[in-house]
């Protein structure tokens, strides 16, 4: 399948015209609207979410990622293998995190090809869709025509931390992702976020209405949540505001 993870929304012509370009370089295979909120302009908080998501998908899965503030200037293009699934985008930290976690089993090319019609400011449908297409067709890269071999690890960033203390999405109810594991935490661990100490829980359910909490997600990775109300809201929450993990030590709360 065709999986698209990109900042574009969905108002306006751009997501469509890049389904156009897939249906008629892949026809019958399916297109995925994964997200097109992914943070605006914002390879890094982006990677921690991209890197979070495509594990749900199956090994094949090819990735159209279109995070691209730097879109026309001199940033490479590249395809990426990790994890048996392909991602093609712009080499700006976006597949940092998913060739790190995949280690000396990612594999990657920068995209030399370029089309007849290539605009300064399109490349999501220009570049980046063609690639895609051809790879969900043949299974593969025709490196030989359209690119050349590179260094997996210059695709990394060595400044992005293994895990992000921070808030990488906001989904539509105001619940706040970060780009932290939850895998070694309990419900007894806390966190902290603008001095406001947050308690866990495992379901909305467990707290009062317009109660905050914070809990894993079904993504694995620490979410700060109101039960029927909006946290980003209550918090003055954003794509970036810092969180902190304080374990179950008692700390001074603020309201």
């Amino acid at each position: 399948m065709l999986v698209l993870f990109t900042d574009f929304g969905t108002d306006g012509p751009y997501v469509g015209q890049m389904k156009a370009v897939l249906h008629l370089g892949a026809p019958g295979v399916p297109v995925i609207d994964l997200m097109h909120d992914a943070p605006a302009f914002d390879p890094m908080s982006s990677a921690y979410l991209l890197a979070a998501l495509a594990g749900e998908f199956p090994p094949g899965s090819v990735f159209l990622s279109v995070v691209d503030p730097g879109v026309g200037t001199d940033r490479r293009a590249v395809v990426v293998k990790a994890g048996g699934q392909w991602f093609v985008g712009p080499d700006n930290g976006l597949f940092a995190m998913l060739t790190r976690r995949a280690g000396t089993s990612a594999l990657a090319w920068q995209i030399t090809w370029r089309p007849a019609r290539l605009s300064a400011s399109f490349h999501g449908r220009d570049l980046f869709a063609p690639v895609a297409a051809e790879i969900a067709c043949t299974g593969s890269f025709d490196a030989a025509a359209k690119g050349a071999e590179i260094d997996v690890v210059s695709v990394d960033r060595a400044d992005f931390p293994d895990e992000f203390s921070g808030i990488i999405y906001i989904d539509p109810y105001g619940n706040a992702i970060s780009g932290l594991g939850a895998e070694n935490l309990s419900p007894n661990d806390r966190i902290i976020v603008h001095n406001v100490e947050i308690k866990g829980e495992t379901t909305f359910a467990s707290v009062p209405e317009g109660a905050l909490f914070w809990y894993r997600n079904s993504m694995g990775l620490i979410e700060i949540a109101s039960n029927r109300g909006r946290a980003d809201r209550q918090l003055d929450l954003e794509v970036g505001t810092a969180i902190e993990v304080v374990g179950n030590q008692s700390v001074t709360a603020v309201t």
